[in-house]
């Protein structure tokens, strides 16, 4: 892939990749601990859940910060592909959406009296947008610099 002044170098979109196959082991470290048995000990379930939220959320902020901050990859793209302004604003707001969800989870998990039906109920809603979001995403570097992230396992 061809460099310009508006595309990113590759050591930018390797560490892109790095950090969304860190996101997706987040990901996958909530659906395991949502998946165990929770009847015999809400509590400690809860608190499981509560400890992979907690790793998701920091590297969905980590996220958002190399995306959306200053000099973020959404500035990249904008300078190198005006047109996609929509998809950029589309995942702005899937940002806040995402982040406000986590944050209800995180309450949720630490409160004294868990439910976990809500609990998955609402996870796996979050799992759910979270993996639509880095799709779009992913499209998004494609279209732009015909770049892909990949489906990292």
């Amino acid at each position: 892939m061809a460099t310009s002044p508006s595309t990113p170098d590759q050591a930018s979109l390797e560490a892109l990749r790095l950090r969304r196959a860190e996101l997706r082991q987040s990901m996958s470290a909530l659906e395991l601990a949502m998946a165990e048995p929770a009847p015999i000990g809400r509590a400690r379930w809860a608190g499981r859940v509560h400890v992979a939220l907690v790793e998701l959320s920091a590297d969905f902020r980590e996220h958002v910060e190399v995306t959306q901050g200053e000099a973020g990859m959404h500035s990249d793209v904008l300078a190198a592909a005006p047109r996609l302004s929509g998809a950029v604003a589309r995942l702005a707001r899937e940002h806040v959406q995402i982040s406000h969800l986590v944050d209800d989870l995180l309450a949720r998990t630490s409160g004294p009296e868990p439910s976990v039906d809500q609990i998955r109920r609402l996870g796996t809603t979050l799992l759910g947008l979270l993996v639509s979001h880095r799709q779009r995403g992913s499209d998004l570097l494609y279209e732009a610099y015909e770049f892909d992230v990949g489906g990292e396992t």
